[in-house]
């Protein structure tokens, strides 16, 4: 990470800070080898130009989520990017294929959930957000594919959430493996259940953690040979033993010994315990509580943990005793003895711990004691007992109960690995290994120098995996890398374990010499690594060594290094605990063998350890390594918190920055082709004019920019270190000559455009000036005509009074002439009128005196002849009085007369029905009389005729006088009464003739209203039919299910074996029409039960042939209708063949109706046997169409049995009415119920089934039947799935042709990216119409279609909305643009398929589209918080646009997303919906259920006529299946 030469004033870059590791600003001034930077924070600071690095100014504002990808690899840049991330929620990154997790110290439920690890299964690494998910997956796929064994190494200090990730990476393989545990537990609940036991005995307070692990946990989740999950196990490795007798302050024992101490009162007095401080292994530090633990309901959980895992209460029992045990053998002390080098106890105190520790171990106290003091040597010759000094006697304690503690936590793991449940047939194997990762605090012991260095070997195994990985990159890319060196940790390693000079071997060596001390240890360390690099010896210590690990130098105190490596195996130990009377202890030693156990030799932690960590790495050696480096954000443990200083001493504690640095030893910057030309294409603008290859243009480019050391590869460009800020430099000087041209022409157009401003405003300055002379002139000229015109009216005005004045005097002259003329003749006048009104009044006085008298004179005469008058009338009155009891008479006839032609008129009403016979039969007997009457008078015309020519052949013979008058006489009379006759006969014939008529007429009347009440009466029946018909309905499917229910719970009985019985009910026989069983017409059948035939049961024999053959020709019948629908018969009209014809079979043969058949398996059996070819959506098509067909007739037709009783009362008030009566007994007379669908007439409408009572297998063909309808569309639908999922993923993302502009031709380049831009959405569209074609032309039910579309559409927005939420490359302007293109593409097919096929599915994709908009839309920043949620993006949730907002990036125009005030609106929202148990879950869910019912199938589809459908080939000519033909009315 050497910092670049191409700084110079104005660069942009990141320099050391004390507080906050690396802050930004600009460089202002350089002296020489100094640079002055003016920080971002306002500070000015002054350093070295090595120490200063450059800052990527183009970085994304989100980060990138691979480090790989950053301009500038370097630590700044680093930290930087992470935290960039972290404050957007982004806690994984990666840095190739190493998985960085940053602890958000928060819930984030919606990364983990069964949808996330759906999107994330099967995915190519890198191409999804970085996650723990992706790296698990990839270990899977890599022993699936590879068969070779995968391990994931977690790492971090604690509290950096590797328990937690460990957690994940479990749930994901159980996930993937799928395989549960034993009692319904998976093996990943079940190790995590094992947690709270390994760390009550294997964690302890340290310095910087409160829950350390001091051991190393590799989890084995072992698999089958199918990737399936077999089993699990926990190897421990490295626990750290010499924590049990020594602690430093402030830090702690194991959380075991404490918990003991805070049990119930109980315990304690049974194991006779009291506080912590009371006890020598646990008072040698000043901690004995930790902050917000509870020890009491620690232990208690711990006991709960340990029931869990299957420890039963004796081994618990057990397990506490020898923790108690340990405790008590620490107080026990020892003085000097009376022989030299020989020891005792010290007191009565020790006395009473020793007795306490035998107890609980359940050993002989005097043989604890001798264990303790005495040492057996055994020899040649003899066996000699010798004892030891109080020094050495403490040394044996200390070493028993090391060895106790050490065995009892082999046997906890042993217990777990037990309940889990381990396969030893695996083959292949996860593991995941969760180990304490470097150490280095203020004062440092042998713990960690043992933990640093197992690290250090983990560091150099994770070294080997990056330059490995570094490898494999350059030779993909098909690049020269054997120069590039190898950053190795092999030296620090030598200088720690190499023999015989390493620092383990001279501890070891240290430790045998018994006058030893760490004094000398630390001069041999001294002298025997003076020339070591690594090793460094502190100028004022004599006992401390200083070690330069990779994460920096550690200073080691080498105080207790001796005293904590020793750890004696001592042979009397063995043989006391062995033949201990408890069996949990004596199982803790089991005998060893005879030459091993009679004497004690030395043993080394440090020798042990180092064994461990070897076979630790032998592990890890066989298994495919990748990484997980957790890193805890801050010490305070609280979300959205992230300290620079912190953050760093853990990525270089981790290795992340030793991974840089190996990174930067060959390429450390990277770019795809379109990467650098779209960032350095400005360097040389010709190439991006010419038609050259993307590399050719690149190589070029490099070429003029004079670099050397570079490599090209396939896909890439690689930089060595600081190539890319010499790139930058020069991008950077040639935007700045750029920016300097465009400054001149600004400001040249400034200069001419305040020019052109200064000309406008003097020109108006100028007008407004000569305004004002022009106004002044303008003032003294109206001055002047003002004057004229004063002078003017004035003279007028003197002339005019003076004239005035003249006039008046005239006028009062004229005046008083004219009134004096005026009076004369008024008074004139007056006289004149006086003398005419006089005259007047004498004239109308006389006048007025003659009139009077003439009418005093004309009343007299009236009066005289009223009066004469008035007497006629009077006695006309009193006549008429007389006459009023005959008109009361006439009334009474009247009223008489009303009354009975009232009564006719009702009477005739009442006969109007037979008025009609009895016209036509009265007008027969009319034209029979009038017929009569004709014949009469032509024989009376014959008769006379007869008697004429007789008359005047007599008058001829006889005498004229004589006989003459008579014969005449006679003659006439007869002619006169014939005449007469003829004339009445005449006269009665036309009144029989008006009768008729007017008969005729009230009839046509009669009829007329009759017609018009029928057809109201037929109107208000039809409306009430509709009624009773809605109400029967729904009360028959709810009877109907009922009884359906009933009936298989029946059946049920019937198929168990206490319900034999039952099975021999009643069979329904079927007898033809014979002239001895009735005259039933139409070809109807007659069914008769047992009980109608009771009678005939006699002749058996004669019975039992004719029902044979009856089965047998039925059983031909059924083989051929199978054979015959297992074919293809396409469509009538529309309608399915098939179904027609298996619903008129069953419905003939009466299959609903018997208790036991086999059509129905056959039938089922076919159409199984039909869609075995899931691939084939012509035939699903033909089968979906068919079945919802069948099952729609089926529907209208089966009822279950008993479904008439069930509601009878309810039946019964709604055929009150007559009408109602007249209507419920047509429905259920046996004539008129529908039967008449034998003569092929009475299918014509769904409204003309009639219903079947159902019995079982009928029920459960329904069921079976709509069964299949859902397992066939659900398969046309997961086909159209599968068919255009490939395309979604390539429609998320806009392909890269489109951006072939940048080296290409302009023009060519737009018609190529158009073309390709609406290529995959056309391919969709194109899938669409595929189906839609072959399910028209299976005639599928549009509801079906729309159905399957509306559920495709919303896997589109599924698919769509989700994988833009996942991947940060999709949430950019250009790809919006794309996809709202695409989205353009399927509105089209909407459009184009009508509303009958496509239904809703447009509104589906209202994710997506919204999504999309909000891509697209302008000026983001200026968008309140409102705008987007109510207006812009409604539909969208505040998790999701929170996610969108944050991803967004321009990568057309450059602008930004929206305001930083509105993003913390929106976490603010989202903090809230989290504490309110809101799902915070920004990814959708696809729906695969069934949208759909039988019922809804059989109110959406159409009525189906089946009378009309042919009868295929094969059946037509068959004389069984007559019945199917159809006939004529």
């Amino acid at each position: 990470m050497a910092a670049p030469v191409n700084i110079i004033v104005g660069s942009h870059v990141w320099v050391e800070d004390s507080v906050l590791a690396w802050i930004d600003g600009e460089v202002f001034k350089i002296n020489g080898e100094e640079v002055h930077v003016q920080a971002t924070n306002g500070k000015t600071i002054v350093t070295d130009i090595s120490k200063v690095f450059p800052k990527d100014t183009e970085a994304p504002p989100g980060g990138v989520d691979d480090m790989t990808k950053l301009s500038y690899l370097h630590e700044p840049g680093v930290l930087h990017n992470l935290a960039t991330r972290y404050e957007l929620n982004e806690i994984y990154t990666y840095t190739g294929n190493i998985l960085i997790a940053i602890n958000p110290f928060q819930r984030l439920p919606h990364l983990y959930d069964t949808h996330m690890m759906e999107q994330y299964k099967g995915a190519q690494f890198g191409e999804l957000s970085p996650h723990v998910f992706a790296v698990a997956d990839v270990a899977y796929r890599a022993m699936i594919n590879e068969g070779k064994s995968n391990s994931i190494l977690v790492s971090g200090e604690s509290g950096a959430g590797k328990t937690e990730t460990t957690k994940m990476l479990m749930r994901y393989l159980a996930y993937l493996g799928g395989r549960s545990g034993v009692e319904g537990r998976t093996v990943e609940q079940q190790v995590l259940e094992s947690n709270p036991v390994l760390e009550a005995f294997g964690n302890a307070k340290t310095v910087r953690n409160n829950n350390s692990s001091r051991f190393g946990k590799f989890v084995e989740i072992q698999f089958d040979k199918n990737g399936r999950i077999s089993g699990a196990a926990v190897r421990t490795y490295l626990l750290e033993r010499s924590r049990v007798c020594q602690v430093s302050n402030p830090e702690r024992n194991y959380h075991c010994f404490y918990l003991l101490c805070a049990a119930p009162p109980e315990v304690r007095e049974k194991y006779k315990l009291d506080h912590p401080k009371t006890f020598h292994y646990l008072n040698q530090s000043d901690c004995y509580k930790l902050d917000g633990v509870d020890d009491t309901e620690e232990y208690l959980a711990t006991r709960r943990a340990m029931d869990v895992v299957g420890i039963s209460e004796e081994e618990q029992e057990g397990i506490f005793r020898v923790v108690a045990a340990i405790l008590h053998l620490g107080n026990i002390e020892f003085a000097k003895g009376e022989e030299v080098d020989s020891s005792v106890l010290k007191d009565e105190k020790s006395r009473f711990h020793l007795n306490m520790t035998a107890e609980l171990l359940r050993c002989d106290a005097k043989s604890l004691e001798d264990a303790l003091i005495k040492r057996v040597m055994v020899t040649p010759e003899e066996v000699i007992t010798r004892t030891l000094d109080p020094g050495s006697a403490a040394g044996s304690r200390d070493a028993l109960a090391k060895t106790v503690y050490s065995r009892l936590f082999d046997w906890l793991v042993d217990k777990i690995n037990s309940s889990i449940g381990q396969d030893p047939n695996s083959k292949s194997l996860i593991g995941v290994l969760d180990i304490y990762g470097f150490e280095s605090f203020k004062f440092n012991s042998f713990e960690q120098f043992c933990i640093n260095f197992t690290n250090e070997k983990l560091q150099q195994h994770f070294n080997q995996h990056v330059f490995k990985m570094e490898q494999e990159e350059y030779t993909k890319e098909e690049i020269n890398w054997s120069y590039i060196e190898f950053v190795d940790n092999q030296d620090v390693l030598d200088l720690i374990e190499k023999k015989p000079g390493g620092i383990i071997a001279l501890l070891d060596e240290a430790c045998m010499f018994p006058k030893s001390t760490h004094e000398t240890f630390a001069q041999k360390l001294y002298q025997t690594f003076k020339n070591n690099k690594r090793f460094i010896k502190p100028k004022l210590s004599r006992t401390s060594f200083t070690i330069s690990h990779y994460a920096g130098e550690v200073t080691y105190l080498a105080e207790l290094f001796l005293d904590k490596n020793k750890d004696y195996v001592v042979a009397e130990h063995q043989v006391l605990l062995t033949a201990s009377k408890c069996p949990f202890v004596a199982g803790l030693f089991p005998p060893l063998p005879e030459e091993s156990s009679k004497s004690s030799k030395f043993s080394s932690i440090g020798s042990r350890f180092k064994l461990q960590l070897q076979s630790l790495m032998e592990t890890l050696n066989s298994t495919e390594p990748h990484y997980i480096r957790c890193v805890k954000p801050n010490n305070v443990l609280k979300p959205a918190i992230f300290e620079n200083a912190n953050t760093i001493q853990q990525l270089r504690c981790g290795g992340v920055l030793e991974a840089i640095r190996i990174s930067c030893a060959g390429y450390p910057t990277r770019r795809t082709f379109y990467e650098f030309l779209h960032r350095f294409g400005v360097l040389a603008p010709e190439v991006l004019e010419g038609n050259y290859d993307e590399k050719v243009a690149c190589q070029k480019i490099l070429d003029k920019m004079g670099l050397k050391g570079y490599q090209i590869g396939k896909t890439k460009v690689f930089l060595r270190a600081g190539q890319m800020a010499e790139l930058d430099a020069r991008r950077a000087e040639v935007l700045g000559n750029a920016a300097r041209t465009i400054q001149r022409q600004i400001r040249t157009y400034i200069a001419r455009k305040e020019f052109i401003e200064m000309r406008k405003a003097a020109i108006v300055l100028q007008s407004h000036w000569r305004g004002i002379l022009a106004c002044q002139l303008y003032a003294q000229l109206r001055r002047e005509a003002a004057a004229m015109k004063i002078q003017k009216n004035f003279r007028k005005y003197t002339a005019r009074k003076s004239y005035v004045t003249v006039q008046l005097s005239a006028i009062t002259l004229q005046t008083g002439l004219r009134a004096m003329v005026a009076r004369n003749e008024f008074r004139l006048r007056k006289q004149t009128k006086a003398a005419i009104i006089i005259e007047a009044y004498l004239r109308r006085h006389l006048a007025y005196s003659y009139y009077k008298s003439l009418k005093k004179a004309a009343l007299v005469s009236q009066c005289g002849w009223r009066q004469r008058v008035a007497r006629r009338e009077l006695r006309k009155l009193k006549m008429a009085a007389r006459e009023t009891g005959a008109l009361k008479e006439a009334k009474d006839k009247l009223e008489k007369r009303v009354e009975e032609l009232t009564w006719r008129l009702q009477f005739e009403k009442q006969l109007r029905t037979n008025l009609e016979e009895e016209k036509a039969q009265e007008i027969v007997k009319l034209q029979d009389a009038l017929h009569a009457m004709q014949l009469q008078v032509e024989e009376a015309n014959s008769r006379v005729l007869k008697e004429r020519e007789a008359a005047r052949k007599a008058i001829e013979e006889a005498p004229p006088v004589i006989k003459e008058t008579p014969v005449m006489i006679q003659d006439t009379e007869k002619i006169e009464s014939l005449t007469a006759e003829v004339a009445s006969l005449k006269a009665l014939l036309l009144s029989e003739r008006q009768a008729a008529e007017e008969g005729r007429k009230a009839s046509a009347d009669a009829e007329i209203r009759n017609v018009e009440l029928v057809k109201k009466l037929e109107d208000a029946e039809r409306k009430v039919d509709h009624l009773q018909e809605s109400v029967q309905r729904l009360e028959e499917k709810l009877s109907n299910s009922e009884s359906e229910n009933q009936v298989l719970r029946q059946q049920a009985l019937t198929i168990s074996p206490t319900g034999k019985s039952l099975s021999a009910r009643s069979k329904t026989m079927i007898i033809q029409r014979t002239p001895e069983n009735g005259n039933i017409q139409n070809g109807e059948m007659k069914v008769v039960s047992d009980m109608t035939v009771a009678s005939h049961a006699r002749e058996p024999e004669s019975e039992e042939k004719p029902q044979k053959s009856l089965n047998e020709k039925q059983q031909e019948n059924q083989d051929l209708l199978i054979k015959c629908v297992s074919q293809n018969l396409g469509f009538s009209g529309s309608k399915p063949v098939a179904a027609c014809v298996i619903y008129k079979c069953l419905l003939h043969w009466r299959s609903f109706e018997v208790e036991r058949t086999t059509v129905f398996d056959r039938i089922i059996q076919t159409i199984a046997s039909a869609i075995e070819v899931q691939d084939n959506n012509d035939v699903l098509a033909y089968w979906l169409s068919n079945t919802s067909t069948l099952l729609l007739l089926l529907q209208h037709t089966l009822k279950a049995s008993g479904a008439a009783s069930l509601t009878p009362q309810r039946r019964r008030t709604t055929s009150a009415s007559l009408f109602g009566r007249m209507s419920q007994g047509l429905r259920s007379s046996p004539q008129s119920a529908g039967l008449s669908f034998l003569n092929g007439r009475g299918l014509s409408r769904l409204d003309d089934l009639r219903q079947v009572e159902a019995k079982y297998p009928a029920l459960l063909f329904k069921q079976q039947l709509t069964a299949f309808l859902e397992k066939i569309y659900g398969m046309m639908r997961d086909n159209l799935k599968k068919e255009i999922s490939p395309l979604l993923g390539l429609c998320i993302q806009a392909p890269r042709t489109s951006r072939a502009s940048l080296v290409k031709g302009r023009s060519q380049a737009n018609a190529v990216a158009q073309q390709a831009l609406i290529a995959h959405w056309q391919s969709i569209v194109k899938s669409l119409n595929s189906y839609l074609k072959i399910m028209k032309a299976n005639y599928v039910p549009p509801f079906l279609v729309r159905k399957v579309f509306t559920q495709i559409f919303s896997f589109i927005n599924v698919q769509l909305f989700n994988s833009l939420l996942l991947r940060r490359e999709c949430c950019s302007f250009s790809n919006g643009e794309y996809v709202k293109a695409g989205l353009a593409e399927l509105e089209q097919w909407c459009y184009e398929s009508s509303e009958e096929y496509a239904g809703s599915a447009w509104d589906e994709l209202k994710h997506i589209r919204q999504a999309v908009g909000f891509l697209v839309i302008h000026q983001k920043p200026k968008k309140t918080l409102n705008e987007i949620t109510k207006e812009l993006c409604p539909v969208l949730s505040i998790q999701q646009l929170y996610r969108i907002s944050t991803m967004y990036w321009d990568d057309k125009y450059g602008t930004h997303s929206v305001s930083s005030e509105v993003i913390s609106s929106m976490r603010v929202l989202m903090t809230e919906d989290s504490n309110n148990a809101v799902s915070s879950s920004f990814l959708l869910d696809d729906d695969s259920s069934i949208p759909f019912t039988v019922d809804d199938i059989s109110k959406s589809l159409q009525q189906v006529d089946i009378a009309e459908v042919e009868p295929p080939a094969l059946i037509r000519e068959n004389s069984g299946f007559g019945f199917l033909l159809p006939r004529s009315e």
